[in-house]
């Protein structure tokens, strides 16, 4: 599809194991630095190509092949395959932040709580076979035996000290599928940090639903933290859930690397060359 559409394609790469090939395999495909990388996977594969490609002059070309697709969806790219070529050959570059967890970069989302057990627990021929409703049901029935935490999240001085059963903290401006708030871009210089709720099992059923439900809103009226760096302590370590998969425990840095990774986007999309919005303090900051 890529050649019949103009391209020439020096390399093809199956990957079946990302976690132990792309290591080895990506350091040696960028020494001969290609103008373009072209990748096919889902969210927690690009967490481990962000790593490698960042602050390198080679675009990255992305089709979403994953089961939410947040990063694909925050860049703006369709999700049919022969609509994703196409941005391939005919797209625009744009420069596109990334977020850093303890030095470790990603694309889309950090996530304290409920959903790592999730990420942990889902089985890939679940995912495969449910698409996105996996998630859902795994969560479900994680919340049932989760034990909600204290986070303290600090951010230039402000500390936000909450107890919930989920804690996010986005790059990208997708979660789940759905827009995290209206005014949310992977190019705004700016990551958000918001809960899920309360510690009840209910207010985190709740919280889900209304964040899925108001997509339209802005990140100020949602009551959002927003910042380029955060640290979270917990009362509890918590495992760490960066882009569907498991990295590490609390405590966290969470660090914005703005413009680091240059992308293939559609010619619509808009370019955010002006600074990040002033910094939001959530309700009951401190």
């Amino acid at each position: 599809m890529l050649e019949a559409r103009g391209l020439t394609v020096t390399a093809e790469h199956l990957v079946s194991d990302p976690a132990s090939q792309l290591p080895t395999l990506l350091p040696e495909i960028l020494a001969a630095r290609p103008p373009l990388l072209v990748v096919g996977s889902g969210d927690g594969t690009i967490a481990t190509v962000v790593d490698h490609l960042a602050h390198t002059d080679t675009v990255l070309g992305y089709l979403p092949l994953g089961t939410t697709n947040n990063f694909g969806r925050s860049l703006g790219l369709p999700l049919r395959l022969s609509a994703a070529v196409d941005i391939i050959a005919n797209g625009k570059v744009a420069d596109v932040d990334l977020g850093s967890v303890n030095g470790d970069l990603f694309a889309n989302l950090v996530s304290i709580g409920v959903s790592a057990d999730v990420a942990r627990r889902t089985p890939q021929a679940l995912k495969r076979h449910l698409g996105r409703g996996a998630y859902a049901a795994a969560g479900l029935r994680a919340l049932l035996t989760h034990r909600p935490f204290v986070a303290e999240v600090t951010n230039s001085g402000t500390t936000w000290s909450l107890a919930t059963h989920q804690l996010n903290i986005a790059n990208g401006r997708m979660h789940a599928g759905t827009a995290i708030a209206a005014d949310a871009s992977v190019d705004d210089r700016l990551l958000i940090a918001y809960a899920l709720g309360g510690p009840g099992r209910l207010s985190t059923i709740y919280a889900a639903v209304h964040q899925a439900l108001t997509p339209w809103q802005p990140v100020e009226r949602k009551g959002y933290l927003t910042g380029t760096q955060f640290h979270v302590a917990t009362d509890v370590p918590q495992l760490v859930d960066v882009d569907g998969e498991i990295a590490g425990r609390t405590p966290i840095d969470v660090k914005l690397s703005p413009d680091a990774l240059r992308v293939l986007v559609p010619l619509d999309f808009v370019d955010n060359e002006m600074p990040g919005r002033p910094e939001v303090r959530p309700c009951g900051s401190s």
